[in-house]
């Protein structure tokens, strides 16, 4: 008798363990393949934080963010391991950002050294346009680390966000001089210099043209233009307009802004055959078609121009120029 009820007991504890993801609202899910081998070894091994890990991975890799987080929460509440936090975080930032910023404080007295974890908290932070907090995060990431491009990247993001200028390409100089390689921070620093009239640009277009040895790349030649434009040089900022536009046919701010100067310089039927011209490779293309409406204002076809204006509106809702000037046609 004795024996039974010890076989009773154990066979009722398993069945129990068995139980643990049935009351789950995901247990379809994770008794679905590819999850079930792990959902299997869960349920015989209910403390292993590992496993949990693994399934949430996996979830995640899948598109399935909500079954995913309660596994990640569950590895944590059995294990405090940072790249479980960082999964935590992660999905939290999508879903809620002030759960985010609560648990990353959180997770940050367990690893107050961890950068990934740092960088979270100060995205969630830009997340609510808590920009001076996201700030403070940056900076306390790069005290730690200095050379930490994410970090730097993010800052010059912020400060332009607060129209601080010169910390934009400060942050982005030094995450230029960290990843010389990286086209992407080349070009925007480049645009910086840009629009901020600075002759540095020039060499550094320069420097990525070299780099690109295919020459499939337009945006050295397009910073260049702008430079230019900004300089009031306007011939030399049409011919890498065109440069621009010869490297990618696709590029259309290099036909917007070639088209401005063409207007600024009164040739109307000029500017409007290069606007028209970024209008036939993208048509939901709004700002081509506001400024061909630009262009029938000034040639008197007023309906014409009011049309391309309201169009350039429903393309883009947050175009209110172009619906004040659609307004304003008498």
């Amino acid at each position: 008798m004795n024996r039974f009820i010890r076989l009773l007991a154990c066979l009722l504890f398993v069945a129990g363990c068995g139980n643990s993801d049935e009351s789950s609202p995901f247990s379809d899910i994770l008794n679905q393949s590819p999850y079930r081998p792990l959902t299997d070894s869960i349920r015989e091994e209910p403390q292993r934080d590992d496993l949990y890990f693994r399934r949430a991975v996996a979830l995640n890799k899948n598109n399935l963010p909500e079954p995913a987080l309660a596994d990640f929460q569950k590895a944590w509440s059995l294990s405090k391991q940072e790249s479980y936090a960082v999964g935590i975080s992660n999905l939290l930032l999508e879903k809620n950002t002030t759960d985010a910023i609560s648990f990353l404080k959180e997770a940050l007295k367990e690893y107050p050294a961890s950068i990934l974890l740092q960088l979270s908290l100060a995205r969630a932070y830009d997340r609510q346009n808590k920009t001076d907090e996201a700030l403070a995060a940056c900076a306390a990431i790069l005290q730690q680390e200095p050379g930490q491009v994410n970090a730097l990247l993010l800052q010059a993001d912020l400060y332009e966000k607060k129209g601080d200028t010169a910390g934009t390409i400060t942050a982005l100089e030094k995450a230029h001089a960290v990843a010389p390689l990286n086209r992407e921070i080349g070009y925007k620093l480049a645009y910086q210099y840009a629009e901020t009239k600075n002759t540095k640009v020039i060499a550094l277009a320069d420097s990525l043209i070299a780099k690109d040895s295919l020459k499939l790349y337009a945006e050295p030649y397009y910073v260049k233009g702008v430079y230019y434009s900004n300089v009031n040089n306007e011939a030399m900022a049409i011919r890498f307009f065109d440069e621009a536009v010869k490297h990618d046919y696709n590029n259309l701010n290099a036909y917007i802004e070639k088209g401005k100067i063409l207007l600024k310089q009164k040739k109307t039927a000029a500017a409007f055959r290069t606007f028209q011209l970024a209008n036939t490779i993208s048509p939901a293309f709004a700002d081509a078609w506001y400024w061909m409406g630009k262009c029938e204002e000034l040639a008197g076809r007023k309906e014409e121009a009011r049309l391309n204006y309201q169009k350039a509106y429903e393309l883009d809702k947050t175009f209110t120029e172009a619906k004040e000037a659609a307004e304003h046609i008498q």
